[in-house]
């Protein structure tokens, strides 16, 4: 493959072209250039042909999935294809990505090398998530996206952490490298980076699919909670440098679960991977069970992998139970529960009181700032970015949390004494012991007696 040139004009299939101002990266398939295209800063990926293994078929299915559209808002979606040129080279164009989104690779690194404009030296540069919000966000929309992806019966069938770009800050995230993404049953010769391939692939028994899609998310969700690899354990890394074939051991024939609570054989090394181990301990036990399922039934029997909507109330959940507390410590309610039934702090010991919701498990700690969402209320909402009611201090009442309604629905709050109100938009209620409140048909109360923790 010979790159394009500086300047170079590429043709657009159905009229124009795009002018070439500079390279933007290159992988495994091709390079990534930034264009021009009628005076818009666009994204051009070029192919290297040689190493499609069917490039008309692969051209064609890019095609039907412009034609399709994104599954999603999240997804960087083909827009146009270029001309064939003269070699049968080809490539299509995208969005560019925001400048403040980062490859997830380099979020689950911790760090990104950036290049300085005067020497040209790389240095290294920190990239952390904001707060346990952001991340558990990230992890809910890496989620849904997938779960709208294989809805409409398409299959990624190279989903690793290089994929996805996020906002730190937010959480919000963009899933680029569409151009694998087929229709189920289809498959263009990409297997998968190692390390994120279903076991069955790396036996040669599988070609990608919705089920292995399945296999790759918990390992990408396993490297976004815990920084590393699940089977990267002592016995793996006791194997130094690994061979094709001890490859194939590791994470196709006879791979074990670091965490695999009947196989002590591939634990985390002492020492060396002790952060994977504080991580651990940090979630609550559901999450753990969840993993293990994943990477125990779920390696042999595809049938037992989590499905996105199991990770999606999964992570609605552990979101909503973040406790944020006024001292800068994040834990997990359920994690620091008090006999009481309080959720205390484990850094500075300050308790909250906890709003429980009728209809799930979620027990949420009432906080400043804590944000309820609709998924939260209904579980199986596909909605999971909607804010209904926020955790603000009571205006009348200086150090006393409020629960404000933030919808166009009337709420209606039960106080302890047995009156009923109406709670309209922009309008709230003190937390009082007792407290219920209806949100459509949702109930929520307040578990146990007032705390003043502002």
């Amino acid at each position: 493959m010979v790159g394009l040139s500086i300047g170079q004009d590429i043709g657009i299939q159905y009229g124009g072209s795009a002018r070439v101002l500079g390279v933007l990266g290159s992988g495994g398939q091709g390079t990534v250039y930034r264009v021009d295209f009628h005076g818009k800063i666009m994204a051009l990926k070029w192919y290297d042909i040689g190493k499609i293994s069917s490039p008309e078929e692969f051209r064609r299915n890019i095609e039907n999935n412009i034609d399709d559209g994104p599954p999603d808002r999240r997804f960087v979606w083909p827009q146009f294809m270029t001309e064939v040129n003269q070699d049968g080279e080809f490539g299509y164009l995208m969005e560019l990505m925001p400048d403040k989104y980062v490859q997830l690779t380099d979020v689950i690194s911790n760090f990104r090398q950036v290049s300085d404009p005067l020497t040209g030296r790389l240095n290294s540069r920190p990239v952390l998530f904001s707060s346990l919000y952001a991340n558990l966000t990230a992890a809910i929309n890496i989620v849904s996206a997938m779960r709208e992806l294989h809805r409409v019966g398409k299959s990624y069938q190279d989903l690793n952490d290089g994929g996805y770009f996020i906002d730190t800050d937010t959480g919000d995230v963009l899933v680029c490298d569409c151009d694998n993404i087929a229709p189920e049953g289809c498959n263009f010769g990409i297997s998968g980076k190692p390390g994120y391939m279903a076991p069955e692939i790396v036996r040669g028994m599988a070609v990608p699919d919705v089920q292995t899609d399945k296999y790759s998310l918990a390992v990408l969700l396993f490297r976004m909670l815990f920084r590393a690899d699940p089977l990267e354990g002592s016995r793996v890394l006791g194997a130094g440098v690994l061979t094709e074939n001890a490859r194939r051991m590791a994470y196709g024939n006879n791979g074990v679960f670091i965490f695999d609570p009947n196989d002590a054989s591939n634990r985390p090394v002492a020492g060396r991977q002790d952060h994977v181990v504080r991580l651990w301990e940090f979630y609550p036990q559901y999450v753990k069970d969840a993993f293990i399922r994943s990477f125990t039934l779920g390696m042999g029997d595809p049938s037992k992998r989590l499905i996105e909507s199991e990770w999606q109330q999964l992570f609605i959940r552990l979101r909503a139970e973040i406790l944020g507390c006024i001292c800068g410590a994040e834990t997990f309610c359920v994690n620091d529960l008090t006999a009481a039934g309080r959720c205390r702090c484990p850094a500075c010991g300050r308790e909250y009181a906890v709003l429980e919701y009728n209809n799930n498990s979620i027990k949420a700690p009432i906080y400043c700032g804590y944000k309820i969402h609709v998924c939260e209320l209904d579980p199986l909402f596909g909605n999971t970015e909607t804010v209904v009611g926020e955790v603000v201090e009571n205006r009348l009442d200086r150090g006393m949390p409020g629960i404000k309604n933030c919808t166009p629905l009337v709420w209606r709050a039960r106080l302890p004494d047995g009156k009923v109100y109406d709670v309209v938009q922009g309008k709230g209620m003190p937390v009082w012991s007792g407290l219920h409140i209806e949100i459509g048909n949702t109930r929520a109360r307040v578990m146990q007696p007032d705390v003043r923790h502002i």
